[in-house]
């Protein structure tokens, strides 16, 4: 079983202190997949280690011979997982700007069929829940539906280290290691069976994607000449 780990900022700088906290939660994310399921291949994916042009250009919209390597072997990973946990900040109530921005540089075809997770964090109390709200849509657009459950970490400076283990001002792991469980347990559940059932009938032969024009989503045109 295949899972990306997508952490979705770019913000390397303070304020707010510390830098790179959501880099805390998607390792925990890591620990958790890496710890509970003998067979996960688990993968963290920073958008710093993929510099994207000025000029937004998708993987999709570029010759074969054409595409930055980097952005080709995104792809390729993208299309070979099994599930994705998109971990993301709050900006303004909504999702991070970054973790939108590289996931869109794919086509929808890559990600569907297959689950994902919503967890956000934020450095104050609210945890990044309100950005939630939108990626339930944006992931369910994209065709990898969220599970129901999701993770929501506030605080997250004081829950995790820089290496995703649990600080010492943790008292009760178990109850921390149980609410990752309740969402990545059933994203597990989820990616399994999607597995085996893209395995026993390619869903593409019953609904085909849309690769050529917007105009493929549209309904027929009944109107009379």
């Amino acid at each position: 079983m295949k899972y990306l780990v997508f952490l979705g900022t770019v913000r390397d700088s303070t304020p707010p202190k510390p830098a790179r906290l959501g880099e805390r939660v998607a390792k925990a994310c890591v620990h958790y997949l890496e710890q509970t399921f003998d067979n996960a291949e688990v993968e963290l994916i920073d958008p710093l280690d993929y510099p994207l042009n000025g000029v937004f250009k998708p993987h999709f919209t570029y010759h074969e011979n054409k595409v930055p390597e980097q952005l080709d072997a995104l792809a390729k990973k993208i299309e070979a997982a099994d599930a994705y946990v998109m971990v993301s900040p709050e900006y303004n109530h909504s999702m991070s700007p970054a973790l939108a921005n590289l996931l869109n540089h794919f086509g929808a075809s890559l990600y569907s069929y297959k689950p994902s997770a919503i967890v956000t964090y934020s450095a104050g109390q609210w945890g990044g829940s309100r950005a939630a709200v939108n990626m339930r849509t944006f992931l369910s657009e994209l065709g990898c539906l969220p599970v129901s459950a999701m993770i929501h970490v506030p605080k997250a400076q004081t829950v995790f280290e820089e290496n995703g283990k649990f600080t010492q001002e943790v008292e009760d792991t178990e109850r921390w290691v149980g609410y990752f469980g309740r969402t990545l347990n059933q994203l597990f559940w989820w990616a399994d069976a999607a597995q085996k059932q893209r395995q026993a009938l390619d869903p593409r032969t019953l609904a085909k994607d849309f690769k050529s024009d917007p105009s493929q989503r549209n309904a027929p045109d009944s109107s009379s000449e």
